[in-house]
């Protein structure tokens, strides 16, 4: 079982000149104990479900470049990349810049976004849920295209480009494999069987995810597509350190459900959270 490791606060330690290197001694710390992913959150306020709105937060892709001149092996990503935040060609450009930095690590987690109060604060449009999903199968389609031997025009309901140029291209072959976030039965989980080499759902219980994975499967026979060609990752909400056991058992029930890689999110102090976890839970985990 892989481990990634989410990292959604910046607001420990409280002085914002200590944010870079806690977050470069977290990786560092976090690469060295055999973790294999490092995500950051796409948001420009902190979500005000989990802590005050006008909290630290760093903008996601400068972040994992940062990042990427600090590790050496670990996939990066965000966990995931609002659609609405970026123009897809842009996007794909962005990812294809982490990728080459970073010799090859990124990862594109992607989702429809929903954070609507950071939107309108920033100027960022607010659309309707449908035609989210809508610029998000777009942006799907134009970042593969961008991703390709294709240069030609694409022509959406909703974007249009004259050409999907994109040199260089990214080292990852045959392009930075696709994360969609998010359990939505009827559109998120049917745009993964259609385009992900990769999901993310959120692990509540295993039997939610369970549920979550019968759908996607579902979507798939309906595709035509693969269902073991979509790696199944799990964002999983019980704390790793609160009760050690208890999130090993979690983590021994997803790999049964065919899940190859969990994240999970510091408490506390990052730095102090990752040595924690190479020393009680990562050991534990190699055995799963």
């Amino acid at each position: 079982m892989k481990l990634g490791l989410h990292y959604w606060n910046y607001s420990t330690p409280a002085d914002p000149a200590a944010i870079a290197p806690t977050l470069a001694e977290t990786a560092r710390v976090a690469e060295q104990a055999g973790v294999s992913s490092f995500t950051v959150m796409d948001h420009y306020f902190q979500m005000d479900a989990m802590a005050a709105a006008d909290e630290p937060m760093l903008e996601g892709y400068t972040t994992l470049g940062y990042l990427a001149g600090r590790t050496e092996r670990m996939t990066l990503g965000l966990l995931v990349t609002g659609v609405m935040y970026r123009y897809p060609g842009l996007l794909a450009k962005i990812v294809s810049t982490l990728d080459v930095l970073s010799g090859g690590r990124a990862r594109l987690g992607i989702g429809a976004s929903w954070y609507e109060r950071e939107q309108r604060g920033l100027g960022v449009p607010v659309v309707p849920v449908a035609e989210r999903f809508e610029r998000l199968e777009e942006t799907l389609r134009i970042c593969r295209q961008m991703w390709s031997e294709d240069n030609g025009p694409f022509e959406g309901k909703h974007y249009q480009l004259a050409e999907t140029l994109c040199v260089p291209a990214p080292l990852s072959r045959p392009y930075p494999p696709i994360m969609i976030g998010g359990g939505g039965e009827r559109k998120t989980l049917l745009l993964a069987a259609r385009y992900a080499d990769a999901c993310n759902v959120f692990g509540t219980a295993p039997a939610d995810v369970a549920h979550k994975l019968n759908v996607l499967r579902g979507h798939c026979e309906a595709e035509g597509r693969s269902y073991d060609a979509i790696e199944k990752t799990v964002l999983v909400t019980r704390p790793a350190l609160l009760d050690v056991d208890a999130f090993v058992a979690d983590v021994a029930e997803y790999a049964k459900l065919g899940v190859t890689e969990v994240q999970t999110m510091p408490e506390g102090h990052p730095v102090e959270f990752v040595h924690q976890l190479a020393e009680r839970v990562v050991p534990r985990l190699a055995d799963i």
